[in-house]
């Protein structure tokens, strides 16, 4: 495969920044403490699997930030700009050590659960911060259930659109 030049690496980290933020915007579901639920995380994995560890912190952060911020969760913008670039680093060199010794799928699955641990332990920290610890506990299930449903979406996703070799990065 024919290494990308920089140019045609920020025109794919644009473009996979524009669709993060447009999947998360797509289904925002208010969590019990000032924030949403979204589907944005499946681009978040699949653009850590996919790309390198630079574009794809600065494509899922950005991605995820622009969303907080046109929908109005200003105060989250910052903190989702880190947590979802870290995810998407996570999932890249997880992947990138896993996936020759357990397989496709498996290292997916395994990256996929720890990027979405970072996103849990992340929004937990900033909001036991904000608003107590205590109370930050409530959205741990909530975060839980966006970050299945990411990964869920995320690996089927990825699966179907490797399959037709249009993923060159």
């Amino acid at each position: 495969m024919k290494e990308k030049n920089a140019t045609q690496k920020i025109v794919i980290a644009a473009l996979l920044a524009a669709l993060t933020c447009i999947t998360t915007m797509v289904i925002e579901i208010p969590s019990p403490l000032k924030g949403y639920l979204n589907l944005g995380d499946c681009l978040v994995l699949f653009t850590g699997w996919m790309i390198s560890p630079l574009y794809g912190f600065l494509a899922a952060g950005l991605g995820s930030a622009l969303a907080d911020l046109f929908s109005g969760y200003v105060m989250y913008a910052p903190v989702t700009f880190v947590i979802k670039g870290v995810m998407a680093v996570v999932a890249f060199y997880g992947y990138k050590l896993l996936h020759k010794k357990i397989g496709t799928l498996s290292s997916k699955i395994i990256t996929g659960i720890a990027a979405e641990a970072v996103m849990i332990l992340g929004y937990f920290v900033f909001e036991g911060f904000l608003y107590g610890f205590v109370p930050a506990v409530v959205n741990i299930p909530a975060n839980g259930m966006q970050g299945t449903v990411g990964l869920v979406l995320g690996c089927i996703l990825t699966q179907m659109l490797e399959k037709t070799n249009l993923l060159q990065f």
